[in-house]
């Protein structure tokens, strides 16, 4: 009963969703010129007539509309979204109603609406349906594009990183992982333009993942390094200094879920503490020496499950929630996230199901990512 799932999952494929992502690309001024038009009209009947009228214009590759030389400006919408904008006003009841929708739109091409801690443009929110705002996750498959790898037990699935970084950091921003492993955080960081360091304390992954993160491109030219050191003790100051940075805008933790997956010999590990109350001691000391660190106002976190001992449930995550909250962190979201087919429990569905009728417990499906803001 005591093994963590190893998010060892299927690659990721979404070709379902390509015509829906398409992007369209309009000339700025003369569909603002258009949108304007709009409002002066005064019959619905007419505004919907102008309406079908536009997404024949859309639909023609050959239009004004869509021909946009050089030095034009332009806008770039995702196209199943335009149009179910357009079906909005066509569908109002009231012209006052149609208005508030033309002005929307019109803002959502004239002006971008960020807040401190992400890019999201909030007046195309509609447009950023990639981004995670449930606490449930269920997710059927891991990336494995580029050279993410699920070769490496107990790494997490980079759908992780990839959210918490779009949602609570921007691109140019700095972000610490304290458990390197496969450096998943890393390589999510090259591809979204953050610069990331990760920590991790064995030497033979430390050499694996830096040659993992330099073999993935970096488009945005952003530092992504390595540090082999032991997370709980280290000085993250004096670390920041060498890259001529004072701190850092998230922090991300995946730790060992004690000691389900002994993944050294090393007494440092937090898979060889001594006793749930050792690991989390380790953890409260690990905390102490990130937090003055990160930012006041931005985030922490912590991906971690629960476990059983001899039939009990211990729950790990939960305790470990309580040593951050100890600290300065507000705990701001829990998210569940499901894992299915586990590379432990893959060619023993029976027998799991077996155990647990026996020992009458449950089988583990999932596990937490908590999210903490440092007040």
């Amino acid at each position: 009963m005591d093994e963590r799932a190893s998010q060892d999952l299927p690659p990721f494929d979404d070709n379902h969703a390509a015509e829906d992502d398409a992007t369209l690309s309009l000339n700025e001024a003369l569909f603002v010129d258009l949108i304007q038009q709009w409002k002066s009209i005064e019959l619905l009947s007419s505004l919907r007539q102008a309406i079908v009228e536009m997404k024949r214009r859309i639909g023609d590759a050959d239009d004004e509309l869509r021909k946009n030389g050089d030095g034009v400006p332009t806008t770039v919408f995702n196209k199943s979204y335009l149009l179910a904008d357009l079906d909005q006003i066509a569908e109002s009841l009231t012209l006052e109603r149609a208005h508030y929708y033309l002005d929307r739109l019109l803002k959502s091409i004239r002006e971008v609406k960020t807040n401190a801690i992400n890019d999201i443009n909030l007046n195309r929110w509609k447009e950023y349906k990639d981004i995670y705002t449930d606490s449930l996750w269920l997710i059927d498959r891991r990336d494995s594009s580029g050279v993410h790898t699920a070769g490496y037990w107990g790494n997490f699935v980079p759908q992780i990183p990839h959210q918490m970084m779009q949602r609570y950091t921007k691109k140019g921003e700095w972000v610490l992982d304290t458990f390197a492993g496969s450096g998943t955080t890393l390589i999510e960081g090259q591809r979204l333009g953050r610069h990331a360091i990760g920590i991790e304390l064995q030497s033979r992954m430390v050499e694996h993942t830096r040659r993992l993160a330099e073999s993935e491109q970096n488009p945005h030219n952003v530092t992504i390094d390595i540090i082999e050191d032991d997370s709980t003790y280290l000085d993250y100051k004096a670390l920041l200094k060498k890259y001529k940075q004072e701190s850092v805008q998230l922090v991300v933790m995946h730790p060992p879920y004690f000691d389900i997956i002994k993944f050294s010999d090393d007494p440092r590990d937090l898979s060889n503490a001594p006793s749930v109350e050792g690991f989390l001691a380790m953890m409260g000391r690990l905390i102490d020496k990130v937090a003055p660190v990160l930012d006041k106002g931005r985030y922490l976190v912590l991906v971690i499950g629960d476990k059983y001992v001899k039939g009990d449930w211990i729950p790990l995550g939960f305790q470990t929630m309580n040593e951050v909250m100890q600290r300065s962190f507000a705990l701001k979201s829990i998210i569940v996230k499901n894992f299915d087919d586990t590379s432990a429990k893959r060619n023993q569905k029976e027998l799991w199901r077996y155990r647990a009728l026996v020992g009458g417990f449950y089988i583990f499906k999932h596990e937490y990512i908590f999210l903490f803001k440092k007040q």
